[in-house]
Parts: C-alpha cells; sequence; structure tokens
C-alpha cells in the first residue's frame, strides 16, 4: 500500500469516526429517548445529497478537569451548508452525544462561521438545539462562546431569516440565541427551555415544578409565546421548518419564492356574503374567511397556540407570499390584549424585515380593559403593534369587515399608519366606540332626566349612532376607506391591491435605529 493510499484510508477511517460523535452507545441511548442525532436531523431537513460539513475534524482546546484527555472530531456540534427545495441555506446542529452538547469555545466558533457565511451569501441560518448548557470545564470560554453567538444573532436580525429548532435541553444562557432568532419551535415531550432548572427553583422559591410544567413546549406554546410552534415529532418538527421556509425569501433584499397556483385570482365566494351575523354580539370563525381568499385555502398559521384572539401567519394570493394578521371573533371577541399585541406586532416586523407584503383583516371591540392588563403594560404592548404597523414599508391592505372601534382600529392597520389600500365591507362599523357606550356617555344626562322613558330614550339615541357609524360609508366619506367592496370579491380586490402596490417604494426618516416602546 502506498503512503498516499494509506493516508487516504485514514482519511476515510476518521471521516466515519466523526460521523458517529459520541460513539454507537451514546447514539443507542439519544434514540431510546426518543430523539434523533444531530446529523440524522441534519439528513432529514435537507435535500438529499445537498450537505456540505465544514470543520469536522475540530477538536476543543481544554486542558483544565482531565478534558485534555478527552477529544472528538467535530466537538459537539455539526455545522455546514446545503439546500431545502433547492434553495440555500447554512446550519449548525448540536450533537448531545458528545458531552451532552455542552458549549465549548471551539463550538462556538463553528457555529459563528457558519452564521457569518449566512450574513454574507444572504441565506437563512437554521440552528438545531440540543445541548446541556455551558461546558463547566471551560469556564469563561464557554461563557464567552454564547456572547460570540448572540453578537451574530443580533447583527442577522432582519438581514437574513434565522429559525431555531429546540430538540433536546436548552437551558440557562443557552435560551438567548433562540430568543433572538425568527422562529422557534419546539418538540413536544422531548425539549424544554428555561433560565434556570427545577432544583434550583426549588431551592430558591420552594416551588416544586418539573421540567415539562417549567418549560416545556406546551408551556412555551401557550402560555409565554416563547415557541411559535409545537410539533409533536421530530419529523413534524423537521418538516414544519421546510415548510416554514417555502415561504420566505432568501434574504432581506429579495423577495419570497412564487408557488404557482391554479386558484383563479378572480375567484368569488358567495358565503362570505352571509358569515357575519345579523347580531353584533354573535362570533363568526375568522379562518374562515382566511381560507376563502388565499390561494388553495393554505394558510401556515404561526403561534396557532398562542394569544388566540389573534392570527397570524402566511400564506401565498396569487402565488406571491404574504403575511396575514386577522382578529378572531371567536375567542375573546377578538379583542386586544398584551399577548395578541406583542403576537402580531412581532409578527408585522419580520414581514416588513422580508419584503413580505401584509393583509389585515379587522374585526376589533378594542383593547382588553382590567387591572391585570393595566398593570401588565397593555399601553406599553399596544403600543408595540401600533408602532409596527407605522413604521412598515411593505405593501399593506386592511379589510375592515365587522367592528373596527376606538384605539384599536387606529392599531389595526389604519390608513393614517400607512396603509395602503383600506377596503371594508358594508357590515363594518367604523367608530370611537359601539352604540351601547357611546348613548350612555353622549346622552347620559337625558336619560337620567327622564327615568320613565329612558329605554325609549336610549333606542332612538342608539338607532341614531347606528344609523350614522354602523356602516362603514361614514369612513369612506372622509377617505379614510378606500372603497366599500362586496365580500364575496374580497380575494380579488385583495390580490388586485397587491399587484398594484408589488413597485412601492416607501422609506423612514434617516436615523441610527429607532426606538420601539418595549
Amino acid at each position: 500500500m502506498s503512503i498516499q493510499t494509506d493516508n487516504i484510508q485514514r482519511l476515510v477511517e476518521r471521516r466515519a469516526k466523526a460521523r458517529l460523535g459520541g460513539g454507537e452507545k451514546r447514539i443507542e441511548a439519544q434514540h431510546q429517548k426518543g430523539k434523533l442525532t444531530a446529523r440524522e436531523r441534519i439528513a432529514l431537513l435537507l435535500d438529499e445529497g445537498s450537505f456540505e460539513e465544514y470543520d469536522m475534524f475540530v477538536q476543543h482546546r481544554c486542558t483544565n478537569f482531565g478534558m485534555e484527555k478527552q477529544h472528538t472530531d467535530g466537538d459537539g456540534v455539526v455545522t455546514g451548508c446545503g439546500t431545502i427545495d433547492g434553495r440555500l441555506v447554512y446550519i449548525f446542529a448540536q450533537d448531545f452525544t458528545v458531552s451532552g452538547g455542552s458549549l465549548s469555545k471551539t463550538m462556538s466558533e463553528k457555529i459563528c462561521k457558519v452564521m457569518d457565511m449566512a450574513v454574507r451569501n444572504g441565506a437563512p441560518c437554521i440552528g438545531l438545539n440540543d445541548s446541556g448548557g455551558a461546558r463547566i470545564q471551560e469556564g469563561i470560554d464557554a461563557l464567552a462562546g454564547y456572547g460570540e453567538i448572540f453578537e451574530r444573532n443580533i447583527l442577522a436580525s432582519g438581514v437574513v431569516p434565522q429559525i431555531s429548532g429546540i430538540f433536546g435541553p436548552c437551558a440557562g444562557g443557552a435560551v438567548y440565541s433562540p430568543a433572538l432568532t425568527d422562529f422557534t419551535l419546539m418538540v413536544k415531550d422531548t425539549s424544554y427551555m428555561f433560565l434556570t432548572g427545577p432544583a434550583v427553583v426549588k431551592s430558591v422559591t420552594g416551588e416544586v415544578v418539573d421540567q415539562e410544567q417549567l418549560g416545556g413546549a406546551s408551556v412555551h406554546s401557550t402560555k409565554s409565546g416563547v415557541a411559535h410552534f409545537a410539533a409533536s415529532s421530530e419529523e413534524e418538527g423537521l418538516a414544519t421548518i421546510k415548510e416554514l421556509l417555502s415561504y420566505l425569501p432568501q434574504n432581506n433584499l429579495e423577495t419570497a419564492p412564487v408557488r404557482p397556483t391554479q386558484d383563479p385570482y378572480n375567484r368569488v365566494d358567495d358565503t362570505l356574503n352571509d358569515i357575519i351575523p345579523d347580531n353584533p354580539n354573535k362570533a363568526y370563525d375568522m379562518y374562515a374567511v382566511i381560507g376563502s381568499i388565499v390561494d388553495d385555502g393554505r394558510f401556515f398559521e404561526v403561534h396557532k397556540d398562542f394569544a388566540k384572539n389573534i392570527i397570524v401567519g402566511f400564506a401565498h394570493m396569487n402565488g406571491r407570499s404574504v403575511g396575514i394578521v386577522a382578529n378572531q371573533p371567536k375567542v375573546l371577541a377578538g379583542v386586544l390584549d398584551i399577548n395578541a399585541s406583542r403576537k402580531a406586532a412581532r409578527f408585522v416586523r419580520f414581514c416588513d424585515a422580508f419584503n413580505i407584503p401584509l393583509v389585515t383583516l379587522v374585526d376589533v371591540p378594542g383593547f382588553l380593559c382590567g387591572t391585570q392588563q393595566e398593570y401588565g403594560a397593555i399601553i406599553t404592548n399596544g403600543a408595540k403593534l401600533l408602532y409596527a404597523y407605522g413604521e412598515a414599508t411593505v405593501p399593506k391592505v386592511t379589510v375592515s369587515l365587522r367592528k373596527s372601534y376606538g384605539g384599536a382600529h387606529i392599531v389595526m392597520s389604519c390608513k393614517q399608519l400607512r396603509g395602503d389600500i383600506n377596503y371594508a365591507w358594508p357590515s363594518a362599523n367604523i367608530a370611537v366606540m359601539g352604540a351601547d357606550g357611546a348613548v350612555n356617555v353622549l346622552y347620559a344626562k337625558d336619560i337620567k332626566a327622564d327615568p320613565e322613558h329612558a329605554a325609549e330614550i336610549f333606542e332612538a339615541k342608539k338607532k341614531e349612532y347606528d344609523d350614522l357609524f354602523s356602516n362603514p360609508y361614514q369612513a369612506a366619506r372622509k377617505g379614510y376607506i378606500d372603497d366599500v367592496i362586496e365580500p364575496r370579491n374580497t380575494r380579488f380586490r385583495v390580490i388586485r391591491a397587491l399587484e398594484q402596490l408589488a413597485g412601492k417604494k416607501q422609506t423612514v426618516p434617516a436615523k441610527k435605529h429607532d426606538n420601539l416602546p418595549l
């Protein structure tokens, strides 16, 4: 055997060993937990044969606590690039079979390298997290590594899409990288995120809680809103990431790919003419409206189980990607509260950063009242959504379906927040408040002065107010509504508006950065 052949053989053997990570026993232990390995996840996510790995032979440089005797090629994270549906992405996947996926300085350097490449080459960056946290043996070096990653997350924000998949533990400082990315997905029962674990919580507060109750997928997808998606399995989670990417552009200088459709752009739906109940206090399902107007009825929802009184997600209209924001009358009457405002504001800002037009469907009676909301800063949180719409320069098409009252009317992409095209259905009520509340304010003295005829006065004044504001024509008369449209034509009218706005150019005043009400 020649020297060259021998060298090649050693390379092949070393590659094979590196691909095993922590070895067969630890791979089996990973499988017994119902989890895939880092390489198995990458193989499922990327197009077959497209993965180009970097830094396979990197090893840690720690010499403390006997670590100089433990070296594994790759050192706990697999990094590289590949394609999803033929589109370039950069990826890193933490390998729990190597030192529990704990972060070393060299691991952070590998991760930072692909993040830098993603920004430099204008492609999405996907991180698959499965780690016990910082490698304690490396002390401050591990913390510095986290800091370097976080800085990359910040600099990449709004430049390339960043997606985090949580496929195991993610605790302590490690949680901040996913929190800085655009979308976070968790897997039920096998992943969790928290700053301090159950043992620390018990010692500090006396509260007894397990990992799932403290930071499982169900908690973060329903209560905190930290997770945008909760998958039942790793396979489902990876498929969700792939579908999400199909709605997104490669970077902030491009537009999302067009998805061909056989759904006619001028399709009408007569059911929309009857979807609004005669009783203004009766609910209907906004999902039915969304499904009616988007291509092929396909709607990819974000934050599905969090703040259900507002709906956000992606769809295609005439093949073009759009972001949809819609009040949901079936939940809390579609009222805006703290969580709904935060949820929608974050989504609007993402769409604006990545050139995705916004379609807003409005049926909002106002902001949720009460001490809990006021003490929780509903004012500041509501201002986040107001700010997000006001600063957005992407095409914005708004359709008012029914209620659009008070400050909530302004917040939901009104004309004064630079809404481009604002439509209304004939059923739209655009006013400071509903008729009952308005009459009680405007005619309180009249009603009190004549208690014998109070009910008659109330009903007469309510009819007067309804005649004036329980229709969209007052707003249309003043130009705040561009047109009153027949509900059945909503898909056609929105698509035509979006086509008209395709070449829109709008800027904001020069500034270092804004000061969003956080």
